[in-house]
């Protein structure tokens, strides 16, 4: 059994046909799959999507590109039924969408809103790392995983010193970059999670398709081949992750 821990196949303008996508994923052995949402609305359809489909559960959050358009709106969602993180929030300062001011404080009232109700938080992160560690490390009790872990050692060995887990997608089945193949290949497997971030990001040997969580045995394949263990290890390992993580 595999579990894709990160995808938004519930957005509206997703291209492929979700009955077909859903079948795809069951026939590859993925089972479970968490929607994620990037805004109020993005959020609100992936409580909707999940209600109608057994096998998906739902995120509520607002995107740092996105906190600028609002954020408070997904306090009403985070007790719907199938809700099972916040996420996801954080911190991205490659783009400026939203100005940075705004981004910490949408990221600081949505970390409050996940430990008031006891959820675990997805982080999205990318090149502000000297900003979020501060952040983060101002809160007490907070649980959950980097998504789309792409950063250097230092920062995944804060990670695991704070208990996170890292999510790990197709960029690290065709990365060219060397140090990243080293640190993905140092993630300690009982904090590995797999996710395909779908549409987005699709693996190798898939590079042009649009992406969908089936793909997820296929970032599975490589990271046992990368460890040098069994296919099997990596998807109880995971597997077991996300039931951690996310109450599954």
């Amino acid at each position: 059994m595999l579990i894709d821990t990160h995808c938004h196949i519930h957005e509206a303008d997703y291209p492929l046909d979700i009955a077909e996508t859903l079948k795809h994923a069951h026939a590859q052995g993925v089972e479970q799959l968490i929607c994620i949402g990037t805004s109020e609305e993005s959020s609100r359809q992936a409580i909707a999507f999940a209600s109608k489909h057994d096998e998906a559960y739902a995120s509520v959050g607002v995107h740092p590109h996105d906190t600028k358009d609002g954020y408070q709106g997904i306090e009403s969602l985070v007790r719907s039924p199938k809700v099972v993180a916040v996420g996801e929030i954080g911190l991205d300062y490659f783009y400026t969408h939203s100005p940075r001011e705004m981004q910490i404080r949408a990221f600081e009232w949505q970390i409050e809103l996940a430990l008031r109700n006891n959820l675990p938080i997805i982080f999205h992160v990318r090149e502000a790392f000297d900003d979020f560690w501060p952040i983060v490390d101002n809160f007490t009790g907070i649980r959950g995983v980097l998504h789309s872990f792409t950063d250097n050692q230092a920062n995944l060995d804060k990670a695991l010193e704070r208990g996170l887990y890292v999510g790990v997608n197709g960029i690290s089945t065709f990365t060219r970059d060397e140090m990243q193949k080293v640190v993905f290949a140092s993630i300690p497997l009982n904090r590995l999670l797999l996710e395909t971030d779908a549409p987005f990001l699709t693996p190798s040997p898939f590079r042009g398709r649009v992406n969908e969580p089936a793909f997820v045995k296929n970032i599975a394949e490589y990271h046992a081949l990368m460890r040098n263990i069994s296919f099997e290890e990596v998807a109880t390992a995971t597997t077991t992750n996300a039931r951690a993580v996310f109450a599954l």
